[in-house]
């Protein structure tokens, strides 16, 4: 099918070309993960970014970035991620990272933890070496790698141990941001601040920000018009119409990883039946099958 590309004026110049694809390569391209900028995300973004920039001391200020499963914190850590890529140093042979990203263990265990961080910074180490080596081993690396922020998504994980489990994984990350003079970022659902809250000083050193669900607003339909500019759909859907964005909030319970998913099946469905736009219909076929 040839598709003037002067009749794709409601999508965006990059999503134009998909557009032109066969239908199977468009759908591909729906299901890959793709960014959508709104204003939670660039506030969070910024925070990271000044985290980032502060100066070294004594106390680095941290931050917990918390919200429902599904909400959209890993892709704004992502996103994040991608803008700060690893540097190689070719005078001291040394890969230099300014953001090391890893994930809480499914149980907070400090030689789980040591095993995954080193795991993250690709570093071969025996899985039966005692905690010490492995600690010392990952202290060693990230001077040399000098992160200027460690990244731990999943903290909520703190909650599975018992109290003494607990203290000693707060105790780890603590001492991990004072002995690097890095700022600290956990990542984590709604929990995520009440697995800070046995330690006083990890407490007030946190600053929190919440991504919460998505409500009926003007927000919101700037979201979805964002989403329908990249959808590589050959005609406007009028996403951000009364019953559209209503039947999106009611479906996803204002998850954004759920409009993500319904949109991303509805379009799948426009391009199998030719219409070449979501519909209510579209959408309430997605909801059917997913109750």
């Amino acid at each position: 099918m040839n598709v003037e590309t002067q009749a794709l004026g409601h999508l965006h110049p990059a999503a134009r070309a998909e557009a032109a694809l066969d239908d199977e390569a468009r759908i591909r391209h729906l299901h890959r993960d793709r960014w959508i900028d709104y204003p939670r995300a660039a506030q969070a973004l910024q925070q990271l970014e000044r985290l980032l920039v502060l100066p070294e001391r004594q106390r680095m200020p941290c931050m917990v970035l918390h919200g429902d499963s599904n909400i959209g914190k890993t892709l704004i850590t992502a996103k994040f991620l991608r803008e700060h890529p690893p540097v190689f140093d070719e005078l001291r042979g040394v890969e230099q990272r300014q953001v090391v990203a890893m994930q809480m263990p499914a149980t907070p265990d400090q030689h789980r933890f040591y095993t995954a961080l080193l795991f993250e910074l690709g570093a071969p180490h025996s899985a039966a070496a005692s905690l010490s080596v492995l600690e010392r081993l990952a202290r060693d690396l990230l001077r040399r790698i000098a992160p200027r922020m460690l990244i731990v998504d999943e903290v909520h994980h703190l909650l599975a141990g018992g109290y003494r489990e607990q203290r000693a994984a707060l105790n780890l990350l603590k001492y991990l941001a004072n002995d690097l003079r890095l700022s600290l970022v956990v990542v984590g659902t709604a929990d995520a601040p009440l697995a800070l809250e046995s330690d006083a000083q990890m407490r007030s050193r946190f600053t929190p920000l919440e991504i919460p669900r998505w409500r009926e607003s003007d927000d919101f339909r700037r979201l979805l018009r964002a989403f329908e500019s990249v959808l590589p759909l050959r005609r406007p859907s009028d996403l951000s119409q009364k019953p559209i964005a209503q039947f999106l909030l009611a479906a996803s319970a204002g998850l954004l990883g759920e409009v993500a998913r319904i949109l991303t099946e509805a379009a799948e469905l426009a391009i199998h039946d030719r219409s070449e736009c979501i519909s209510l219909a579209h959408l309430e076929t997605v909801g059917r099958a997913t109750t």
